[in-house]
This record gives C-alpha cells, sequence and structure tokens, in this order.
C-alpha cells in the first residue's frame, strides 16, 4: 500500500467514531490523527477529489472540512500546492517542549524541594520481598499504606503512575469502536489513551445526573471516565450519581482519583466511588501530585476477576514498577509531607490568580477548588495560535483543545500554578506581553 493509500484507511476507519455532519466526521477523523501522529506535519493531504472518491463523499463536503481545518490552525492551503497538516498540539507533546522561561503547561509536582528526604540506605531501598524485585502487585509496604485510600477490602496493584493506571483499565476494557464517557472539559491524558485504544469519547457535564442518564442510555458506552477533583478545571465535584447511574446500567466505572488528595481550603478528599460501584470500579490514583512524578509511583484497584485482568495486562506492560521507587515513596510518607505541601500550593494558587486579575483583568475563572492549575477563558481568543505566541515571550501553556474529544475549548488554557511566586510572576508579566501582542 502506498502512504495515500494507507491514510485513505485509516480516514475510513476513523470516520465512523464521529458524529455530526459529514464535514465534520471528516476534519474530526483528520485531526484525530494528526493528535496520534498517524499523519505528520508537513503531510500534503490528498486532494479534494481523490480523498472524496476514496471515502465516499462530495467534493464539497471534503473541502468544508479542510477549510475548517485552516479555520482552526490545523492545516494551510499552499496556492498551486494543496493542503497540508501543521504541527498539532498533542498531550504528551505537553512534556516534549523545549526550554522555557516557565512551563505553565504541564500540571505537575515542579521539583522535590517540598520533601524532607529521609536518610537513605541502599541496602535497604533494594530489599525486595522477593530478592529480584519483580514483585507483580508491588511492594507490600507501600500497598498496606495506598490501601487506606482505595476502599474497604480492596487489593492494590501498583503501577508506573497512574497514566499507566488508565492505559491498563483501557486495555482491559475498551475494543476500537467502543465509546467513553467523559467530562467535559476532560483530562486530555486520558483522552490520548482512549483514542490510541480506538475508542470515542463522549463528552459529557457528568455533575448533571440527567445528562449522565441520557448519555447511558444513548451512546451505551463501555466506560465511564470520571475525576472526582478534575482536570484541568480544578472543580471538586460530587459525582456519586456517576458511579450509581454507571452501576444500574451495567457499566463499567473508571476512577481517576490522582488528585483526590490535593484539595483547599478545608475540603476532605472525595470518598471513593468504588463504594457505590463495587462490582465495576477499577480506581485509579498516583503519588505524582503529592510527592514527585519523576518517582512513577501511582496505583489501581478493582474487584476480582477484574483486577487479574489488569495484573495480567501489567506484566505484558512491563513485568513489575522500580522497586527502589516505591520502597523510597514509602519512606517519603512517613513524613506525611501532604499537608505542608497543599498548604504551599494554595498560597501559590492565591499568589497566581492575585497576579492574573491584576495583568489580565479579561481573562475569567473559577477559583479551583482543588489541583495544580486554573482553567481560564480568553474572550475571542484561539488559544491553540495564543499558546505559540505565549511561547515565544518563554511561557509553555495548555490549549483548552487538548481537553476535548472533537476540539472544543479552543478559547481556554489552562495554566498551572504550582511554579515557585517568583517564576509565577514572571509568567504573568510574559502572557501579559503575548495578550498585548495578538491585540487584545
Amino acid at each position: 500500500m502506498g502512504r495515500e493509500e494507507n491514510l485513505v484507511t485509516l480516514v475510513r476507519d476513523r470516520l465512523r467514531l464521529h458524529e455530526g455532519t459529514a464535514s465534520r466526521r471528516l476534519a474530526g477523523a483528520l485531526t484525530d490523527l494528526a493528535q496520534t501522529g498517524a499523519i505528520a506535519p508537513g503531510t500534503r493531504l490528498p486532494s479534494e477529489r481523490d480523498l472524496a472518491q476514496a471515502v465516499g463523499l462530495s467534493r464539497g463536503t471534503v473541502a468544508a472540512a479542510f477549510n475548517a481545518l485552516c479555520e482552526e490552525g490545523l492545516c494551510e492551503r499552499r496556492h498551486g500546492s494543496g493542503t497540508y497538516v501543521l504541527g498539532v498540539p498533542t498531550f504528551g507533546g505537553l512534556l516534549q517542549g523545549g526550554a522555557v522561561l516557565a512551563d505553565l503547561s504541564t500540571s505537575v509536582v515542579p521539583d522535590s524541594s517540598h520533601l524532607a528526604v529521609p536518610p537513605l540506605d541502599a541496602a535497604a531501598l533494594m530489599r525486595a520481598p522477593s530478592g529480584h524485585g519483580y514483585d507483580a502487585m508491588g511492594d507490600s509496604r507501600l500497598r498496606a499504606v495506598l490501601a487506606v485510600d482505595a476502599g474497604p477490602h480492596r487489593e492494590i496493584l501498583v503501577t508506573s503512575g497512574a497514566q499507566q493506571g488508565i492505559d491498563l483499565a483501557a486495555r482491559v476494557l475498551l475494543r476500537p469502536g467502543d465509546r467513553v464517557l467523559v467530562g467535559d472539559p476532560a483530562y486530555g491524558g486520558a483522552l490520548s489513551v482512549f483514542r490510541r485504544a480506538g475508542a470515542h469519547a463522549v463528552p459529557v457535564d457528568l455533575t448533571d445526573p440527567d445528562a449522565v442518564r441520557d448519555a447511558l442510555a444513548r451512546h451505551r458506552p463501555a466506560v465511564v471516565y470520571a475525576l472526582p477533583v478534575d482536570n484541568p478545571t480544578g472543580r471538586v465535584a460530587d459525582l456519586w450519581h456517576v458511579a450509581e447511574l454507571a452501576a444500574a446500567a451495567d457499566v463499567p466505572l473508571v476512577e481517576d482519583r490522582t488528585l483526590a488528595p490535593v484539595v483547599f481550603d478545608g475540603r476532605t478528599p472525595p470518598e471513593p466511588l468504588a463504594s457505590a460501584h463495587p462490582h465495576g470500579t477499577v480506581t485509579v490514583g498516583s503519588l505524582s501530585k503529592v510527592l514527585w512524578g519523576g518517582l512513577r509511583v501511582g496505583w489501581l484497584t478493582a474487584p476480582e476477576p477484574l483486577l487479574a485482568r489488569l495484573l495480567e495486562a501489567k506484566l505484558d506492560a512491563d513485568l513489575a514498577t522500580s522497586a527502589v521507587s516505591q520502597r523510597l515513596a514509602a519512606d517519603l510518607l512517613d513524613g506525611d509531607p501532604v499537608p505542608a505541601w497543599l498548604a504551599e500550593l494554595a498560597r501559590r494558587r492565591d499568589h497566581f490568580t492575585a497576579a492574573l486579575s491584576a495583568r489580565l483583568p479579561s481573562w475569567t475563572w473559577s477559583r479551583p477548588q482543588g489541583g495544580l492549575s486554573v482553567w481560564a477563558r480568553l474572550p475571542g481568543a484561539d488559544t491553540d495560535r495564543f499558546a505559540a505566541v505565549a511561547r515565544e515571550q518563554g511561557v509553555a501553556v495548555a490549549p483548552g483543545s487538548l481537553f476535548s474529544p472533537d476540539g472544543r475549548h479552543r478559547d481556554r488554557l489552562r495554566l498551572s500554578f504550582a511554579l515557585p511566586p517568583a517564576l509565577l510572576d514572571q509568567a504573568v508579566a510574559a502572557l501579559a506581553r503575548a495578550w498585548q501582542q495578538t491585540g487584545r
């Protein structure tokens, strides 16, 4: 098969995963392929006539799809040459960008300086129960600590971060063409996992019981994905009804509790949804937001026999999570670093939002109740394009389209407030310069 024939095959496959007019379905399919790297930046798309004939659409439909992609900044027309794919923002790309003055694009603990490092005994760190270190379920001491947050009578499987936990759940629960109910907006890392699994993410307001009930009946999803502390919005939501409705519909629930411990202003972490859907919930968690992402320590739990299938997928993926990282994480947790870190995060949130209000008064947001980011609205802006301008000023930001399965929220940015205050001040000043540069 030639390159264009391969592309046509991929487009046909992705078309069935999108809804709306024929042109929107085609635009969505091409966007998916660009975001997953199946269409590389700089690729020339087939002509409108050739693509229309190949996928069974009218030439006008293809032209409308190309026009939409050009308006969204995903493609450009070159006179006398054709339509070309430009560089497309991807969630994974946030961690691959070049050096900048301040990176507000990644919602991560910026460094490990908030941790009191315990006395280290290298021999103790390498003393795994098995001896060889390939402990499939994870270190027993760490698992006992993590079980406190997992709900009653739940076995813990340690993973290499929450992202692996989401990926394992997708491998076990999803097949190409399946639908997944997600929040609107939704965590971009999960959307990437579902996209690569060949599933179609369906956005729904998970805080609205009627909307969830209707979506379950209408879309018959294979999975519901929920975050009680939302990423990117920082909202702490009561999603108990989501678990109850998923249980009634016999639909598995993946609850992502990565940010569940990261709540402010006297709030308590939301109760695990597995209590409302005990036989069908995969619970995913991580220490990345309270300790440090470089440890790559997360966890998941599920009822048997689902947990056994997840363990098999884990063994296929990497055999076991680093024993040294797990033992170090358990030692760090002994020092109870979370309360002090949350207090510091709350101070940084307030510092950052005050600076935004002073320098960028036309931007709007809701004060985050949890998490590490502000979900800001930029009036009249295309944030995919603004992100490029901001990077020229030395600041990396995450455009809102990365948090939508169909490219919406293009007037939004996710902005991390986890950096030290001095860097946050410089970042806001640079954002103000970028905003002025766009003529706002």
